[in-house]
């Protein structure tokens, strides 16, 4: 499924028509990669495994579509081609890699709509077809820098606008021809990386569209201390972004930021919490004691498709049984297509 430029926001809201009024979207990656057994204490995170073990980033796509997402996100949210670079590849072997993250997402879609269609996940209960899009996931400077940065949006007075575009500007280039549907910006922690990517968006020409998802340390602001009210009203006024949100945000915070966004834009509403757990930055590991249970993630879904969101899914720490249980919680809500 392909987006012309000129037409996306009336296209992802025709998506979300089809998908009965909302979408769901897949839960944490590397979760669910370390459940498997991969060892993801790495500079390149969940992306070392598309060097090392591609099929088990498959498997993941595959027990989220199995869960009930609608959409799934490339496990290129690390990958970049300095990153690669600084392990030993070229540029081209970077390169490939990005665009391979993606080819794994629509091969995993491709396994996910062949079985389905034959009824094969279970002969006594097929799933029902449904639209799938991938997302090809952009995570932020900070990301790259594997200092936890991406949660502070603190990159020091010498990360300048023009830095971030020269940084990511070819990594975006790769991803936007790389069969994807859209390109997921995700985890963005402050508003000048958001100018960055729109720039970007448009001096390139980007012929899919993109979301912005931003990452919050509260219910008012992003990591950085901008507004989120800021931060949506400027992507609201890019026309290459379809759709605007939060993620890897505890669930906690989600409903007063869904109404300040809400207040802003007239795109649709994408959220993607964490399990509420803290990301400890030196340590480089969460801390798991102020994290909400499953039910309890779950039990905010209505509301949150009530307040205003209408794509909905998990980020770090959740997994396929939490998406599986927001597809459930948003089948039982009244079906609205006209958000």
């Amino acid at each position: 499924m392909g987006f012309a430029t000129d037409e996306t926001p009336s296209l992802l809201i025709d998506f979300l028509q089809k998908c009965g009024g909302y979408a769901v979207i897949d839960g944490g990656l590397a979760t669910e990669l370390e459940r498997h057994g991969a060892d993801l204490n790495d500079p390149l995170w969940s992306s070392k495994c598309l060097i090392s073990t591609p099929d088990l980033i498959k498997r993941v796509h595959l027990d989220y579509l199995e869960a009930g997402a609608n959409i799934i996100i490339s496990a290129s949210y690390q990958a970049t081609i300095q990153g690669f670079v600084a392990k030993g590849l070229s540029v081209k072997e970077g390169e490939a890699l990005l665009r391979r993250s993606v080819e794994i997402a629509l091969e995993a879609r491709d396994v996910y709509n062949d079985k389905s269609s034959t009824g094969s996940w279970d002969v006594r209960q097929p799933p029902k077809q449904r639209p799938i899009l991938v997302a090809a996931s952009v995570g932020s400077y900070g990301a790259y820098l594997a200092d936890g940065s991406e949660y502070s949006g603190d990159y020091g007075d010498s990360v300048t606008k023009e830095t971030l575009k020269d940084f990511h500007r070819r990594r975006v280039q790769v991803l936007a021809d790389s069969g994807a549907d859209l390109i997921a910006f995700e985890t963005i922690p402050n508003k000048l990386e958001a100018r960055a990517y729109a720039e970007l968006l448009e001096e390139e020409d980007i012929k899919i569209p993109a979301w912005f998802s931003f990452n919050c340390k509260d219910g008012v602001n992003v990591v950085s201390g901008d507004s989120v009210a800021d931060c949506a009203s400027f992507a609201n006024s890019c026309n290459r972004v379809v759709a605007v949100g939060i993620n890897c945000t505890p669930p906690k915070f989600i409903h007063g930021l869904i109404l300040s966004i809400r207040e802003v834009t007239t795109k649709p509403i994408l959220i993607y919490p964490n399990s509420g757990e803290t990301y400890d930055g030196i340590r480089k590991e969460w801390v798991p004691s102020t994290g909400v249970a499953h039910e309890d993630f779950v039990s905010f879904v209505g509301k949150w498709h009530k307040d205003g969101a209408s794509l909905i899914g998990g980020c770090c720490r959740t997994t396929p049984s939490t998406i599986r249980g927001i597809a459930k919680a948003l089948s039982n809500r009244p079906v609205n297509t006209t958000e």
